[in-house]
């Protein structure tokens, strides 16, 4: 049992942060804001080279706590993350960002787009070809493409 969960390395932060759930009558998945922000955190925190223990005393938070927060297991407090960004030499707002474009991606792969949108309620796709950009419509979009 120790070698499977040994051999188990997280490669897709967004498969991660995403949980099925059971609605009535369907199935739908839930994305946990706790584990891409974790998950955030931690590639910050490696990237940068540092242990969880020079981030978790500089940051003022338990080593066993953060290594909680980085692995999805809490949730941490705004007051919390922002000592945490702190440490880390990074502005909150960073983190939130990229946290929020992971939950957007992790939203775009968990449903499809316009699956719960009713057929009359959908705009015109038009009559162009899908992937060409049409003349009338961002020219400047056209050229940039096209050099």
């Amino acid at each position: 049992m120790h070698e499977a969960k040994k051999n188990k390395v997280r490669h897709d932060p967004i498969a991660r942060g995403v949980v099925k759930t059971s609605a009535p009558g369907r199935e739908r998945q839930m994305i946990l804001l706790r584990q891409l922000l974790g998950d955030v955190l931690r590639r910050l925190r490696v990237r940068q080279g540092r242990t969880l223990r020079e981030v978790s005393t500089l940051a003022r938070v338990s080593l066993g706590y953060l290594s909680e927060v980085e692995r999805g297991q809490k949730e941490a407090s705004s007051e919390l993350l922002a000592s945490i960004c702190g440490a880390l030499g990074v502005p909150l707002s960073q983190v939130l960002r990229e946290v929020s474009d992971q939950f957007a991606l992790a939203e775009l792969q968990a449903a499809p787009v316009l699956a719960d949108v009713p057929e009359h309620e959908r705009l015109p796709l038009g009559e162009t070809v899908p992937g060409s950009i049409s003349d009338s419509v961002f020219p400047e979009v056209k050229d940039m493409v096209a050099a």
